[in-house]
């Protein structure tokens, strides 16, 4: 079977970050930064902070692997391409980088070459002729750079050309905040917050260094940071893709640029950003890379948020992609973290899911829970709210009651973690993010069963003795099953923490009638906003915001489980728009009329 679930099902390795703005030492899992390529017949996911690399041979399941120590692996955004049967890979820090080199990603060896310049956040282009380009950007007041390097000693041939800068202004999806909602700080409001930082921070300010101070200031400029490049060649053209605002919020996006040139110049592609994903269980979809896989059909994998343990608390999502005719790169994230079918969205990139979400907003009891994180937190459709057990005790339960019987498929299991308080097992690392990351395999166990009536139950999985640590780990019967309750019990997690359930997430199909067609209404407040409202309806889950450049290219879309007004900042200035809103409940999905947004 070959289904996935985002965040992709993998082991998420926990970070113990030296953080003093934020109190000490901050416990989170993190990766992030993928990288996603083919290589002998295998794919290989790189990502930020996870030691090792996920292989895959079908794009749904994922088995980890450790790479050797001498690798950079506490150097962020892993970059990985093939050049002439050789893997190169490198990473990024504050200082001159290496790369290393091998013809076998498993084993090894990797040979060293040593790096020349410092770069942040790097991605290596191999063209059709041979010849090897080089991206590199993450910053909120630089742009994109590019170089053209010589294939055998790595070594920059010419000046580097600036290539993307941010322009939020225009750019709706580059503007920060949750939902895009800020414009660039003021150069009086610039001063004002740095002045209230060095009054009150750690090092008074006649003691810090004069090239920190620019640095600083930058924290509050609310500009886009303009990071993680990677490229791609289809049918002659170049597409530059980029990554914006901010990792820690909802509308991490990819947007993409295109020239008939390796270093350009280049410009905005119509279709952006290719890559947003700003509602829905778990959002963001930002610092990623595109890949074709052996059957000629594209992906793209991308950075998901948390984001409440640390900022940096991040997951890895991946997503059908793909050119339209007119050349445009797309990438589907309708219902980005439902169960997808890799053959079938292989077959149709815009296939609507096979199973609908029956568990959003459902009744849910538990054994205890601690105040604020009752067990309804667990069907919110939020990553960032959960249940929390009131003990370790493994007698301790969580049941989600459906309201009645459906024809269940998939359950998806989402362990959270909140506020973990325990000493270090290890050095922190020095860094730009000074940690340490967990060498030892934690393991995560678990069992689920399922029941019609509640009173006879059945074992749908039973990982109480499991050697993993999967997360979001997901169940599928493509069978299926009648079920109205769901019950998870024995319950272990790492550290010895009590267990926290940020979604028992359940997709099947009712057997009733779809939602009614929605009515909405869709106005331009700027050039870059629109706000959205929709009429509340019965018998609705939730709707899908659909917007594009005409009804045949809605790529964009904005997922919510209420009705009214909503406002979406993500428009480019001088682009014009249609828009649609679907509405979907446990039988089905209605597609809505489209309108031109006026």
């Amino acid at each position: 079977m070959k289904y996935y679930c985002n965040p992709i099902n993998v082991n998420y390795r926990y970070q113990f970050i030296a953080d003093q703005r934020r109190g000490g030492l901050q416990i989170c899992r993190e990766a992030a930064d993928p990288s996603l390529i083919r290589y002998e017949g295998r794919y290989y996911l790189f990502a930020s902070m996870t030691l090792g690399v996920w292989v895959s041979d079908d794009l749904a399941h994922w088995e980890n692997h450790r790479l050797p120590e001498d690798l950079p692996l506490y150097d962020y955004a892993p970059d990985v391409r093939v050049l002439n049967g050789w893997v190169y890979f490198c990473a990024s820090r504050r200082s001159v980088c290496d790369r290393w080199r091998t013809k076998d990603i498993l084993n090894g060896p990797y040979e060293r070459i040593p790096g020349t310049f410092d770069y942040w956040d790097p991605n290596l282009f191999v063209d059709d002729d041979g010849r090897v380009y080089f991206y590199w950007g993450c910053t909120n007041f630089a742009p994109i750079h590019g170089v053209e390097l010589d294939p055998q000693t790595m070594l920059p041939k010419g000046e580097p050309v600036d290539l993307i800068a941010g322009d939020p202004a225009v750019k709706g999806y580059e503007r920060v905040g949750e939902d895009n909602a800020q414009l660039p700080a003021t150069p009086e409001e610039v001063e004002a917050a740095y002045q209230a930082f060095v009054k009150n921070g750690p090092v008074p300010e006649d003691q810090l260094p004069a090239a920190y101070k620019p640095l600083i200031r930058g924290m509050f400029t609310r500009r886009p940071y303009i990071e993680g490049p990677w490229m791609d060649k289809h049918n002659g053209r170049y597409y530059l893709q980029y990554a914006c605002p901010g990792t820690q919020y909802n509308t991490y996006s990819d947007g993409v640029y295109v020239s008939d040139r390796p270093l350009g110049p280049f410009v905005l592609a119509d279709n952006n950003p290719f890559s947003y994903k700003p509602g829905g269980f778990l959002p963001g979809a930002g610092h990623g890379s595109t890949m074709e896989d052996a059957e000629g059909a594209w992906w793209h994998t991308a950075t998901m948020r948390v984001s409440k343990n640390h900022d940096f608390e991040r997951r890895v999502g991946l997503w059908p992609a793909g050119f339209d005719a007119d050349g445009q790169l797309f990438c589907n994230q309708r219902y980005g973290d439902w169960p997808v079918n890799v053959d079938e969205f292989r077959q149709d990139v815009w296939k609507n899911p096979s199973w609908m979400l029956l568990s959003a907003g459902k009744a849910a009891s538990a054994s205890s829970c601690v105040p604020g994180h009752g067990p309804e937190k667990a069907a919110e459709e939020n990553v960032q709210t959960w249940w929390r057990a009131a003990s370790a005790d493994r007698g301790e339960w969580l049941c989600l009651d459906l309201g009645k019987a459906f024809d269940v498929h998939a359950v998806q299991v989402n362990f959270a973690d909140d506020r973990i308080d325990i000493p270090c097992p290890g050095e922190i690392r020095p860094g730009t993010q000074a940690r340490y990351i967990e060498e030892a395999d934690t393991v995560t166990q678990w069992k689920l069963e399922y029941s019609a009536d509640g009173k006879t139950w059945t074992v749908l999985a039973d990982k109480s003795a499991a050697d993993t640590d999967l997360s979001h780990d997901l169940i599928v019967c493509e069978e299926g099953f009648a079920a109205r309750y769901l019950r998870l019990s024995d319950m272990a997690v790492p550290y010895g923490q009590a267990p926290c359930i940020s979604g028992l997430r359940v997709f099947g199909l009712g057997d009733g009638a779809a939602p009614a067609v929605p009515a909405f209404t869709a106005t331009r407040d700027s050039g870059i906003d629109m706000t959205v409202g929709i009429e509340e309806q019965a018998d609705t889950v939730g709707y899908n915001i659909l917007f594009g450049s005409s009804p045949e290219k809605l790529y964009h879309s904005y997922m919510v489980f209420e009705a009214g007004k909503k406002r979406v900042g993500a428009l480019v200035e001088g682009r014009e728009y249609c828009v649609r809103v679907d509405a979907f409940n446990e039988n089905g999905i209605t597609e809505g009329t489209c309108v031109k947004l006026s």
